[in-house]
């Protein structure tokens, strides 16, 4: 059990960083931070949930994991909007 959770931690320590520096090198925090603070407010609130959802145990009939597509989705639409302001 401490083996799948260090390895869940793992995924998503390189989940955040792969995050973290592809909207860096793509310019999306230059400006967008300040000009957006409750679309950066909301994306970290969803980073937050699916690090949670990740931790999870996934005996839930599938429901722990249709949860994290839709956050998925949900983060994917945030972006967009982000850029889409840009």
């Amino acid at each position: 059990m401490a083996h799948k959770t260090s390895s869940r931690r793992i995924a998503l320590l390189a989940f955040a960083a792969g995050a973290g520096v592809a909207l860096a090198s793509s310019g999306l925090i230059q400006g967008a931070l300040a000009n957006q603070p409750n679309m950066w407010r909301a994306m970290g609130a969803l980073q937050n949930a699916r690090a949670a959802l990740m931790e999870a145990e996934p005996n839930k009939g599938g429901h722990r994991e249709r949860a994290i597509e839709l956050v998925d989705q949900a983060i994917a639409e945030t972006r967009a909007g982000i850029e889409f302001a840009r």
